[in-house]
């Protein structure tokens, strides 16, 4: 934090920081936030002296007429690529990057975590969605948690079912071209034969150090000598290729019904974990129908709950009503509708998302023009609102996104994610496997849609996303980065949009992130006028570093030409690759 901040606002916004729940967007008194004063931690890359604005690189589009792939990594994005070069579609091009993504990336994503993705069909016209989501283990008990307030973030209890796997083969089998077993090829060898740990990667490793120390195997295959990797050091990850390996060779059965689960059961079962053979052989992930909202002409459309897509959606409904062009792009009037529009939105996800297999969302209602309009006159242009409660409805932090698309016109918005850096902490014994802690999804508020239970699965962060013109395909994206997303979303969409800014401009854009109550937290790049209107509204405003931004990876379609465009986030270590 800047020392420039009063020393007792910054303590108090820290502490808010801290000890909000994770859905939480209600107040807190200075007198609770005095009281924990001295277990106020600043966040760890910025104790670590991460620069607080690491990029601004200037970049232009990426342009290619047969094919487009954009994510976190150059070498994911390598891999991508040629799978498209070969034959490949989409699909294939978004498991090449993923699978290698979950190497070099590791704190992000992986065998262990979940995955969702849009993936529009340039034949049929249409966008397809999936929900790799995994689900709480069987074997654990609502009973378990007593009277705990909240999840934890860590450890087993917040272990859910790895969904990835059982994505990528629904998705390869519905869309795909090439065998699995060559998809993974890059991914394996990356891992056997190591790979140069990139900058923003080394950061983040080394910023999760102390806690990948607390599990033996964690400890054993992600740190040296008990230490992160340094920035463009070689780094081999040999048992997550065997694990590759096998998936190549025996797909999804290998990891649901055969080495890798009796393995990770294995390991759960001897360190006090509750997944069991059975949790794994009755996973499944599960077509949905996107939901959807026209923006201004667009086709705004998002993956619909347990994930928070519904966020993206409920924000532009509330801010088609406003002129925004006419405020300025990253004028203090503007972003300050767009932070009330985030409250309003996010106060209906803590109150709705959940599994809706075990709940009922009101989705038509909430996404109606009637419920805009009632929830779009409670911001007061004037003043930032502290308490925000959910509208009334009648009766009746680590993740990576990538997107592809191939000679064709298929495209893949894909996402997937541990949820915290290197999730659990724990990884599943020899298999290399990091684990993911979805389960600090679940709240513990009694009678809450999102309440743990067994067998169920949580609130969902990640969140992939596609927009249309006239029925076809004009972008598809996402935007990393836990809570930041929906926000995230909306930034990246409104500069374009709404300001006509290219891709990758909109990716550039300094961001802020909303937090709860009135904590404001800005990239470098906002100027110090704009920062100073936003205090006069009533906005606390602090400067933050990469690790609140998220990273934007998006293609999309020339309107004119047809030709791909692509944009890869300079908050990342990627790069967008056409040809």
């Amino acid at each position: 934090m800047n020392a420039r901040v009063p020393p007792r606002r910054r303590a108090i916004a820290l502490l808010v920081l801290a000890l909000l729940p994770l859905h939480g967007c209600g107040s807190i008194s200075d007198e609770e936030a005095y009281a924990g004063v001295a277990r106020l931690e600043l966040p760890r890359l910025e104790r670590r002296g991460v620069r607080a604005n690491p990029y601004r690189a200037g970049r232009t589009l990426a342009m290619g007429r047969h094919g487009m792939v954009a994510t976190s990594h150059v070498l994911a994005s390598e891999a991508g690529l040629d799978a498209l070069r070969s034959g490949g579609t989409a699909m294939d091009a978004a498991v090449a990057a993923a699978a290698v993504l979950n190497v070099v990336e590791p704190m992000s994503t992986g065998l262990g975590g979940d995955a969702f993705f849009l993936y529009w069909d340039a034949r049929a016209k249409r966008v397809f969605a999936l929900n790799g989501s995994g689900r709480s283990p069987r074997g654990l008990a609502r009973e378990h948690f007593g009277r705990r307030g909240s999840m934890p973030q860590s450890g087993w209890e917040t272990v859910t079912v790895p969904g990835t796997v059982d994505a990528w083969a629904e998705g390869l089998a519905r869309f795909g071209s090439k065998p699995l077993a060559e998809l993974l090829a890059p991914a394996i060898r990356h891992a056997e034969e190591g790979f140069p740990v990139a900058r923003i990667v080394s950061y983040q490793w080394r910023a999760a150090e102390e806690d990948l120390r607390r599990d033996p195997w964690t400890a054993r295959l992600y740190l040296r000598d008990g230490r992160a990797p340094e920035e463009a050091s070689l780094f081999f990850l040999p048992a997550l290729a065997e694990s590759l390996r096998l998936v190549a060779d025996g797909g999804r059965d290998a990891f649901y019904r055969g080495p890798i689960a009796r393995e990770i059961v294995r390991y759960a079962q001897e360190s006090g974990g509750f997944l069991s053979l059975e949790d794994f052989a009755l996973h499944r992930s599960t077509w949905v129908e996107p939901i959807r909202v026209d923006y201004r002409g667009y086709e705004v459309v998002q993956i619909p709950p347990n994930c928070q897509g519904l966020g993206v959606l409920l924000m532009l409904n509330l801010l088609e009503g406003f002129d925004l062009a006419s405020r300025g792009l990253g004028t203090p009037e503007y972003l300050h509708l767009l932070i009330e529009a985030k409250k309003l939105a996010y106060a209906d996800l803590a109150a709705w998302v959940a599994d809706p297999e075990g709940a009922e969302i009101p989705l038509h209602h909430l996404l109606s023009e009637e419920y805009a309009r009632e929830r779009r006159a409670r911001i007061d242009p004037t003043r930032a609102a502290v308490d925000v409660p959910p509208g009334e409805i009648p009766a009746g932090r680590d993740t990576i996104t990538l997107a592809t698309i191939d000679r064709e016109g298929n495209a893949c918005a894909y996402i997937n994610s541990l949820f915290d850096a290197f999730g659990s902490k724990l990884t599943g014994g020899s298999t290399g496997i990091v684990l993911q802690n979805r389960g600090s999804g679940f709240t513990l508020e009694r009678g809450h849609g999102n309440e743990y239970a067994p067998g169920k699965r949580p609130y969902h962060t990640i969140i992939p996303g596609m927009v249309l013109r006239h029925g076809e395909l004009y972008l598809a994206y996402g935007l990393m980065g836990g809570l930041m997303q929906p926000q995230g979303h909306v930034q990246f969409l409104l500069s374009h949009l709404e300001f006509g800014l290219d891709i990758q401009q909109a990716a550039d854009v300094p961001r802020f992130y909303h937090h709860a109550w009135r904590i404001l937290l800005v990239e470098h790049g906002m100027p110090a006028a704009t920062r100073r209107a936003l205090r006069g509204l009533g906005h606390w405003v602090f400067p933050a570093g990469p690790r609140y931004m998220g990273g934007a990876q998006a293609v999309m379609v020339h309107p004119k030409t047809g030709v791909y465009l692509g944009a890869s986030d300079p908050r990342k270590d990627g790069a967008a690759l056409g040809y």
